[in-house]
């Protein structure tokens, strides 16, 4: 932190480094001392009343320029949740925005992307200086915008994290596609194979465990008495895979079965998953005998 910096500068740099110029000088930045600053090109006037540092994220800055807020699967991504693809930014706009294409500077696509805008009213107001949805309103264009499944994921994740409450949630004047998304989550998924692993096979009627504690470590999912299912993703090598290895013939000696597969089998081939697993409790090989 450069202390000889005035307020106004510490707290954009301190920030994500684009604030609107209201907000600057209610910090004490002059209008002169901003256009300075500008003209100096410490500074980089996005729209009339957006200034942003050169090094300020390009996504937020663009956001800024094209009059939207950043939400739905991108704005969880960039909160860490679980989100299976964003192919494309999703932002927010207001009701009479036309088309929006999310650019930088010079009007070149960031990504190249066309961005997906949501018009939807948010469930909490958006502040003016804001350029990120609230968790509260990103929960709610998931809900509306991805398929079921997928939505619940970021939903899991996010009440996982502690970033929002479900009692909170609840309180809200959720529309019925949200809080019926609301009803099914949990903040016990640690992640979103924790949420679609055992939504896709409930109708099986059998226990699915995530993350049960086995002999000193965890499974994945622990299905009836003595199926485990394992689910490997890329850091499943070297060390993790012998430890692994080894945690699976000490299941086997006392009398667990282990299923063991591939992330993107789960995403991209589930029914060859699913007919491992029915084929497996067919045989009873999840009953303790």
């Amino acid at each position: 932190m450069n202390r000889s910096q005035p307020p106004w500068m510490r707290a954009l740099g301190e920030g994500d480094g684009i604030a609107r110029q209201a907000m600057l000088i209610e910090l004490g930045a002059g209008k002169n001392e901003l256009a300075r600053h500008v003209r100096e090109q410490r500074l980089l006037r996005v729209r009339r009343s957006w200034l942003a540092l050169p090094d300020a994220d390009p996504l937020l800055v663009a956001a800024a320029r094209a009059g939207v807020v950043l939400t739905c699967v991108t704005r969880a991504k960039r909160l860490g949740l679980w989100v299976t693809m964003e192919d494309r930014p999703h932002v927010a706009a207001p009701g009479n925005s036309g088309g929006v294409t999310i650019e930088r500077g010079g009007g070149d696509p960031v990504d190249g992307r066309k961005a997906v805008v949501h018009w939807c009213t948010p469930v909490v107001q958006r502040p003016p200086h804001c350029l990120e949805d609230s968790i509260e309103n990103t929960l709610v264009v998931v809900a509306r915008c991805q398929p079921r499944e997928h939505a619940l994921a970021v939903w899991d994740s996010a009440l996982n994290r502690g970033l929002v409450d479900k009692t909170v949630l609840g309180r809200l004047p959720l529309p019925a596609f949200a809080r019926a998304v609301l009803d099914e989550a949990s903040p016990f998924a640690d992640s979103g194979l924790e949420s679609f692993v055992p939504r896709r096979l409930r109708w099986m009627n059998v226990r699915i465990l995530p993350q049960a504690w086995i002999l000193g470590r965890p499974v994945d999912f622990l299905i009836g008495e003595r199926l485990v299912l394992q689910i490997d993703g890329g850091h499943h090598v070297g060390t993790q895979r012998r430890a692994d290895i080894t945690h699976d013939a000490d299941l086997l000696l006392r009398g667990y079965h282990v299923i063991r597969v591939g992330y993107w089998q789960v995403m991209d081939d589930w029914p060859m998953v699913q007919q491992l697993i029915m084929t497996a409790v067919a045989q009873g090989l999840h009953l303790a005998r």
